[in-house]
């Protein structure tokens, strides 16, 4: 099953906002990815890379995101006059947003909980503007935790790998992305993003939607708060551009390395250009997808043994994964 990405973004207008993290008016909300590069994933050809770095706290990463948010308001449920905003900073590998409002009068923060503590079957509600609905609720529970999940690469952007996300039930629509997933109590637990697709069709697929923890959100929000961009991403590297290789029957067939980057983790373990990853610890990687989901649940300084194939003969290659940048 693939995912796609379900955000409703109208003129850079976001109007659900996910969460105000503290008293500043400040909120952290799911944002479509900025097309950078990082040395992980970044995978020619068929689009499957992860999303990449934000650069420096102003920079390439506002040039880069200033074509798709030229303006940034807040729109509050019940208020129709909708309240400026600028854009804090980004962090395309996780998905995430961070903007200030002007005028923070009246907003109230939103509670979190530990979503640590998120246990399959709790039950959740998703709030949200699905299909423009402002102020809609939609429940549900958590089916899974821990799910790694790929958002699917655009024309503009490569593909993004996201850890740890939250699994739910909750229906999640066009303009739910962004929202929170709160539990029965009122706490935001999670930022809904993605919604699953039917390989047949490519169908929405009713009831199953991912969210990211709310303990990565505040971790990431705080940084890009004191920093401008996120400092430490606490995700796995493997420091390789990749690609898909087929097989003579034009199904995937292994994850072909197109370079390494120096002094990498791959580079110390000894890949090379032109071998095929054919394991990456006890998942197989029959494609890039796989590959950087099992980086994306991967943990830096873990050390795992590769299998791979080069010229025609079988390698096992031990590699202690490296710390994927944050900016």
């Amino acid at each position: 099953m693939r995912l796609t990405d379900r955000r409703a973004w109208r003129a850079g207008l976001a109007a659900a906002m996910a969460a105000v993290i503290g008293g500043g008016g400040v909120a952290a909300f799911a944002a479509p990815p900025v097309a950078s590069r990082l040395p992980t994933a970044a995978v020619p050809g068929d689009g499957t890379g992860s999303a990449g770095d934000t650069g420096s706290a102003g920079g390439d990463a506002v040039a880069s995101y200033a074509p798709a948010v030229r303006k940034v308001q807040v729109q509050l449920a019940g208020d129709p006059a909708p309240r400026p905003a600028r854009l804090v900073g980004t962090y395309p590998g996780g998905d995430l947003a961070v903007i200030r409002a002007e005028d923070p009068s009246g907003l109230t923060p939103a509670r979190f909980g530990d979503s640590s503590k998120a246990r399959a079957g709790d039950m959740v509600l998703a709030v949200g503007n699905p299909l423009g609905l402002s102020g809609s609720v939609t429940e549900g529970i958590i089916s899974a935790t821990g799910r790694a999940v790929t958002e699917p690469a655009t024309a503009s952007t490569p593909a993004t790998a996201l850890p740890d996300t939250i699994q739910t039930s909750a229906p999640i629509n066009p303009g739910n992305s962004g929202g929170a997933l709160v539990t029965t109590t009122g706490r935001v637990i999670g930022i809904p993003t993605l919604a699953a697709v039917s390989p047949q069709g490519g169908a929405q697929a009713q009831g199953i939607g991912f969210a990211i923890p709310s303990n990565l959100a505040r971790d990431f929000a705080r940084q890009i708060i004191k920093s401008g961009h996120v400092t430490n991403s606490h995700r796995a590297a493997l420091g390789a551009q990749v690609a898909t290789v087929t097989g003579a029957d034009g199904a995937p067939a292994g994850v072909g390395v197109v370079a390494v980057t120096p002094g990498g983790p791959a580079e110390r373990a000894g890949l090379r250009a032109g071998d095929v990853i054919r394991r990456l610890g006890p998942v197989r990687t029959p494609d890039a997808r796989t590959l950087l989901e099992s980086l994306a649940a991967a943990h830096p300084g873990q050390k795992v043994e590769m299998m791979i194939t080069r010229a025609g003969q079988t390698h096992a290659i031990p590699v202690t994964l490296g710390t994927l940048p944050g900016a």
